[in-house]
């Protein structure tokens, strides 16, 4: 049977540097994540195992990134979840977005809304974005959500107060070589399976994606046991 995957996770990187190797700008490469954003969803939608895809999209240390380049990309993110809700609805794919969504523009934040509303029913997969997302801000955010309510710090309230109540992550992939976590998922990764691959996101494929789950399904999980 192997181990189960509920939940998987992917730092989706390398888009810049995939664009830069090609002699091109790093907003082609954006353009290219984009389309594997499809692919991968679109094969996890089949994988019956798979209840929840967790994809790391911009991070609150992103805003550092020249002005152009995070204009870019929240317009791609803009651009792209209005051209998927046709891809969503076919494959059965429920959308959500966690981070602190606040700062993003009112365009984007009436589309997140509009498509989460219209894929809210689907079965098959659901998909979470992560937008302007730091854990670091995640765990703060829930820790004074509980403050305000008079609410006791336990792990059980803590975890009901983050931003996705879904399950823990069984595996969490980063893709183009580098071998950090990012301020990713930090509470919920607490006994993932961490994969890294050299592979930048625009080059990553299904066929990779499913070696990658090969592999995960032969390892031992141990959640602290012998």
């Amino acid at each position: 049977m192997g181990n189960k995957l509920d939940h998987l996770a992917i730092i989706m990187d390398g888009n810049g540097r995939w664009a830069t190797s090609k002699g091109l700008n790093r907003t082609k490469g954006h353009e290219a994540g984009a389309e594997v954003v499809r692919d991968i969803t679109k094969y996890c939608a089949l994988n019956t195992d798979i209840k929840t895809l967790t994809l790391y999209a911009f991070s609150t240390e992103n805003w550092k990134r020249p002005k152009l380049e995070v204009n870019f990309i929240m317009r791609l993110i803009e651009k792209y979840l209005k051209k998927e809700l046709d891809t969503y609805m076919k494959n059965g794919v429920k959308f959500e977005a966690i981070g602190d969504l606040e700062p993003l523009s009112k365009s984007l934040k009436k589309t997140i809304f509009n498509v989460k509303e219209k894929t809210k029913h689907n079965k098959s997969l659901t998909q979470i974005i992560a937008i302007n997302y730091g854990s670091q801000d995640e765990i703060v955010r829930a820790v004074n959500r509980l403050n305000a309510q008079n609410k006791e710090i336990t792990v059980e309230s803590l975890s009901d107060s983050l931003d996705t109540p879904y399950s823990d992550i069984d595996l969490l992939i980063r893709t183009s070589g580098e071998q950090r976590i990012s301020n990713f998922l930090l509470w919920q990764i607490t006994y993932s399976e961490l994969y890294f691959t050299d592979t930048y996101w625009p080059d990553f494929t299904k066929e990779e994606l499913a070696d990658i789950i090969d592999k995960y399904q032969n390892r031992e999980r141990k959640f602290g046991g012998i």
